[in-house]
């Protein structure tokens, strides 16, 4: 399987993971806030998220049940790689997807009285029932119908791996923008998820006390930790490690 396909593949098997992260209460913001709090170099991330987070909310003095506060950052992440997604095979598929059949034209109905007539007629028949299930071959992309982030990956993914259907091949132009739209897109799902290994310097607004610069790195399920690149101090979410 070449790596576009296989990106678009691992987009659709997160896809359930980001609806849960939707609104489960693990942290996704990096860093992390209990490492941010020993660095003090909030970057107000998550300040900004609640305030937004507050403003969705129902006003406390109306009746019933008040919503489940969501991630923005999930859910804006989730918006945009849907967007890019349908987008890329609404596009492409103008351009790779033939078009139907075109099914034989109406005619009055008669009988037929003799052998070439019936002949004429079954093949009639046959060539209408081909259009039709043309027309609806399942493998067809629709503008329409079936617009899930989930469907455009694995569709855009059988186009990346040249899979049969109503299609022409892709050329290189095309199958090098679809490797740049699907490694794009996994990398902000992985990103979100904590899955992609991550390596930042703090900005100069946030130096260690020994006025070095502070570099974060984790993620892909490690766990984040701090070192100071001039004194070698070393922090993690539980404290520090070395000074």
């Amino acid at each position: 399987m070449n790596t576009t396909a296989a990106q678009l593949q691992q987009i659709a098997r997160h896809w359930p993971d980001l609806t849960d992260a939707l609104s489960a209460p693990t942290q996704h913001a990096w860093p992390p806030v209990e490492l941010k709090g020993y660095l003090n170099a909030v970057e107000r991330l998550d300040s900004v998220e609640a305030a937004a987070l507050r403003a969705l909310e129902r006003s406390p003095d109306q009746l019933g049940a008040r919503p489940v506060p969501i991630s923005l950052r999930v859910h804006d992440t989730m918006r945009l790689v849907e967007t890019v997604l349908l987008d890329t095979a609404d596009r492409l598929a103008r351009t790779v997807q033939r078009a139907p059949m075109q099914p034989p034209k109406p005619s009055r109905a008669a009988v037929a009285r003799t052998r070439a007539d019936r002949v004429f007629w079954e093949d009639r028949a046959r060539r209408a029932e081909a259009a039709r299930k043309d027309a609806d071959d399942p493998r067809r992309w629709r503008e329409t119908t079936g617009r899930t982030a989930i469907r455009a990956a694995l569709w855009l993914s059988a186009r990346a791996l040249g899979a049969s259907g109503p299609f022409r091949p892709l050329t290189e132009r095309e199958h090098r923008h679809l490797a740049t739209v699907a490694a794009g897109a996994l990398g902000r799902v992985e990103a979100v998820l904590d899955l992609a290994d991550i390596r930042r310097e703090l900005t100069a607004a946030h130096p260690c006390p020994c006025g070095g610069t502070i570099e974060v790195y984790g993620g892909g399920g490690a766990q984040p930790v701090a070192r100071c690149q001039g004194c070698g101090a070393i922090w993690s979410e539980q404290g520090v490690i070395a000074a």
